[in-house]
């Protein structure tokens, strides 16, 4: 809170610093982004964010809807078609009119006299767009003040991880990159009660509302009294940067599963009725229940060896992914585009979307892995490690492991461990 109240104070120095007259025109040139000309015989302080006066002028707030184009939202503002025109014409090469969104807040700002002096635009929540709206036509982008506070959270598992994560003061945010460090790990369908994770990481905030869960630099996970860590340490080799404790990478030959799934609806059996025949027949493979159209991705690189309607199983994709391992993705919808005989895909590559072709009751994906020729349970398959830490790495590892475990023994679930502000206002564009 210290750094955050100086970052403060510097912004009101900085705004006195920049104390410009109250200005009846615009001034500066469209695309320069250094805001409004600033030259004025009345001396009085810009707004820090807005950098023009806005103590002089009336603010109205809406909010862009259904059928707005950006002419219309400037001519309820008070500019007449042709002055409209001339404006986004000024400006087209600094923002693109045409994508303003339907929901985004909009702001004019008039003069006492009723003269629409600025239109301000909020693109996202860090960044908007200024359009000075009076002669000569300018515009410029602006970006609010982004806090990065490293954080850490404790989970426990009692109803949904959403809830819990809610109920721990931490952003749900976290779980789309929890998902992705632990995907070779951890079934996120198949939590169970007293299931634990205890995170370090980066949360990046604008104007106290979370934006980003920018990095994960530590994560434990235990469940049934075993402990899953996940340590992330930068080889700066392009590859991967999350592992566990002996330093054998997160990142497995093989995903846990191939999409986003609601339930298993059958599973691997060698005497299961088939629900439309009612023969008792083996299905060597796993359902998941999802709505037609999810997404469905490879779990590991390989070579399509075919994509074919084939009766039953309706669209099938079928992948060789080593001399071992090979799988098959069957009732598929469609094939994701270029996906064909003899096009290499990368692990996590959408390769086609569910459907119900063939022989099927309903959308689903039947999910088939054979090892060595022979069909094997996708649940119980153990996944091999990819390259683990380079060795001339492993002490300062050591090192970086030793330093997240004093951070997590001394700080609670939501506690600061590290807070700086971003005072250049940058984001990832």
């Amino acid at each position: 809170m210290m750094k955050k109240t100086y970052f403060r104070i510097a912004v009101i120095a900085a705004a006195c610093l920049l104390a410009v007259g109250c200005r009846g025109g615009s001034g500066g040139n469209a695309g320069d982004g250094a805001g409004p000309d600033q030259d004025g015989p009345d001396q009085t302080a810009v707004d820090p964010l807005w950098k023009f006066c806005t103590d002089s002028l009336e603010m109205d707030e809406g909010k862009v809807r259904s059928g707005d184009y950006f002419s219309t939202i400037l001519m309820r503002g008070g500019l007449s078609a042709q002055e409209a025109y001339n404006l986004s014409e000024a400006c087209d090469s600094v923002f693109d009119v045409k994508t303003i969104r339907i929901g985004n807040v909009y702001r004019t700002w008039k003069s006492p006299d009723g003269v629409l002096e600025y239109l301000t635009y909020d693109i996202d929540r860090i960044r908007s767009i200024v359009f000075c709206c009076t002669e000569p036509y300018s515009a410029y982008y602006v970006e609010r003040p982004v806090l990065t506070e490293t954080r850490t959270a404790d989970v426990t598992i009692r109803s949904s991880l959403w809830n819990d994560m809610l109920e721990a003061d931490a952003p749900p945010l976290l779980i789309l990159a929890l998902s992705d460090i632990y995907a070779w790990t951890v079934d996120f369908f198949g939590l169970q009660q007293g299931d634990r994770f205890v995170v370090v990481y980066d949360e990046k905030t604008c104007e106290g509302e979370t934006v980003a869960v920018d990095t994960v630099r530590y994560a434990l996970y235990t469940s049934r009294g075993e402990e899953y860590p996940a340590i992330m340490f930068d080889q700066h080799d392009g590859g991967n940067i999350y592992w566990n404790e002996k330093g054998e990478s997160m990142r497995k030959a093989f995903l846990k599963a191939p999409l986003h799934y609601s339930r298993i609806s059958s599973g691997f059996s060698y005497a299961r009725r088939h629900p439309i025949t009612r023969k008792v027949q083996p299905h060597t493979g796993v359902d998941y229940a999802a709505p037609a159209g999810t997404p469905v991705v490879t779990i590991g690189d390989g070579v399509v060896t075919s994509a074919r309607n084939e009766g039953a199983g309706g669209n099938v994709i079928r992948i060789r992914h080593n001399s071992v391992y090979s799988t098959a993705y069957l009732h598929l919808s469609r094939y994701a585009s270029g996906i064909r005989a003899g096009k290499r895909v990368r692990q996590g590559e959408v390769i086609g979307y569910v459907g119900s072709t063939g022989r099927s009751t309903g959308p689903h994906l039947d999910f088939r892995v054979w090892k060595n020729g022979s069909p094997i349970n996708p649940l119980k398959m153990q996944s091999p490690p990819a390259e683990p830490l380079k060795e001339e790495n492993m002490a300062a590892f050591a090192e970086v492991v030793a330093g997240y475990h004093d951070m997590v023994a001394g700080a609670g679930s939501g506690k600061t461990v590290l807070q700086n502000t971003d005072n250049d206002n940058s984001v990832e564009r």
